[in-house]
């Protein structure tokens, strides 16, 4: 299977937090979009990594993507190097996404800077003919692949975006998918200890940051990324 835009996360919940509404726009727009989260987000203090298995199915079935893999990677203990690229650039390769979106660059939870490094390393790693990848499932060598463009998505640092999609519409289908992860946010009647994304002032922000990046851009609601390289346009009046 190709994809049109393949979504990395260190921890479920990560992307769709991000970009939640970037991607159930272009699903419907038709674009084929997968998933892949680095860890299962064992060490969450809610919650257990079964639970999140199953929250990140049923978020999965609600932005409508077409793939979701989790790589098992140990969550808070993963690592940049080539043990983790290899695996990532298997699956890269396996994919061929035209455009990656992934982690902030720079953020509170120290997995989701290492998992942003880790996945553009892998992407351009994944372009060159010398370094040789086999899937478990195939005896053949898998041809190189490179991402055209890689956005990372802002997370819990207000970090300035260099892009804003106008996400105006899909709002609902963000705060569903997010919310699929029952134990992670806020719920007036749970007992478990409360995190700084438990509360309701969190998951408020969710809204109030998509709405002030839309006001922004003058639109109802916005996702912002930033990019690696300039973003180019065929004409000025492509901007909006």
């Amino acid at each position: 299977m190709k994809l049109d835009i393949l979504a990395i996360g260190a921890h479920p919940d990560d992307v769709e937090l991000g970009c939640g509404a970037t991607i159930a726009k272009e699903v419907a727009n038709g674009k084929i979009v997968g998933i892949i989260d680095l860890t299962r987000g064992e060490l969450g203090t809610r919650g257990t990594a079964e639970t999140r298995d199953q929250e990140s199915d049923d978020a999965a079935d609600i932005l409508g993507v077409s793939v979701r893999i989790n790589m098992e990677f140990a969550d808070g203990f993963f690592v940049n190097d080539k043990v983790h690229q290899i695996e990532l650039i298997k699956m890269i390769r396996k994919f061929r996404p035209d455009v990656v979106i992934c982690n902030a660059v720079d953020d509170r939870h120290i997995d989701h800077g290492k998992g942003s490094k880790l996945v553009s390393d892998a992407c351009f790693l994944s372009g060159l003919i010398k370094v040789d990848t086999k899937t478990e499932d195939s005896e053949a060598w898998q041809d190189p692949w490179r991402p055209q463009q890689i956005y990372h998505y802002i997370q819990w640092k207000n970090l300035e975006p260099d892009v804003v999609v106008d996400v105006s519409g899909f709002m609902d289908t963000k705060m569903k998918a997010v919310l699929a992860y029952k134990t992670q946010f806020y719920d007036a009647n749970s007992t478990e200890p409360e995190t700084p994304i438990s509360s309701k002032n969190f998951t408020d922000s969710i809204i109030y940051r998509a709405r002030d990046l839309g006001r922004l851009v003058g639109v109802e609601y916005g996702e912002g990324f930033t990019v690696e390289r300039y973003p180019a346009v065929d004409s000025l009046f492509d901007l909006k």
